[in-house]
């Protein structure tokens, strides 16, 4: 199973981190738009990525009544996208409703369903209600989503095999938390090397600081990238 790199975009406007948007051409295919540029900039910002050659992951983690959310999935088709995220704590009902719009509207897109935030601890989970491990929410979510007809989740990398061991192979799983051993977690409080990740069975990583903040963020993401390589080869 190869595993590929999504380049996170952690800016208000593409044109902030332009000059590494243009350096990392050719070395990285993916980059992720989130609700802070969004939110910033609107539909504008994807099609300036989208026309500098990147495949774009639009991740505004969609949740609400399912018609609502079957409009957004159509109006963002719109858009030169490639991926686009949901929550699956919104339901089957919301989810099959998404995926319905979908296949309707942008067969190639994949729609991809946010289990549990990677920031979430099991504290943090407890205090919503949630009385479960993220592991064990996340494998239920999970199930749920398979299940609706979504081909994909976002899960942290420490979920990557108990999810593995329940869904079909064919389920793409998009991991957050990914960070080399020399960078710090940040915000993120369930992590793994990439190597790690794509031994576990990852599809792809999703990495933003330890590239844009690298002194040489081209050397940075193809440190990555071989990283993945080696994994790959080495299976």
């Amino acid at each position: 199973m190869s595993c590929d790199l999504i380049l996170v975009l952690d800016a208000q406007s593409p044109r902030e981190v332009l000059p590494a948007l243009r350096q990392l051409q050719g070395t990285v295919r993916w980059a992720k738009v989130g609700l802070e540029m969004y939110t910033a900039c609107g539909p504008d910002c994807v099609r300036e990525i989208a026309d500098l050659g990147y495949n774009v992951f639009l991740d505004l983690k969609l949740h609400d009544i399912p018609n609502t959310v079957a409009k957004a999935v159509q109006s963002a088709s719109r858009l030169p996208i490639r991926m686009l995220t949901l929550h699956t704590c919104g339901g089957r009902e919301m989810m099959e409703w998404a995926v319905k719009a979908q296949r309707e509207h942008a067969p190639e897109l994949l729609l991809l369903g946010v289990t549990v935030l990677t920031s979430m601890s099991a504290t943090g989970l407890n205090e919503v209600g949630v009385p479960d491990s993220p592991e064990r929410q996340v494998v239920r979510l999970g199930q749920l989503a398979a299940a609706a007809g979504v081909r994909g989740l976002v899960c942290s990398p420490l979920e990557i095999r108990p999810l593995r061991a329940v869904l079909p192979a064919e389920v793409a799983l998009v991991t957050p938390g990914i960070r080399p051993r020399d960078a710090k977690a940040d915000d993120q409080t369930r992590v793994m090397t990439p190597a790690e990740a794509a031994q576990s069975g990852a599809n792809f990583i999703v990495v933003g600081r330890p590239i844009f903040k690298a002194p040489d963020p081209v050397a940075a993401a193809r440190a990555i990238l071989a990283e993945l390589t080696s994994n790959a080869s080495g299976r």
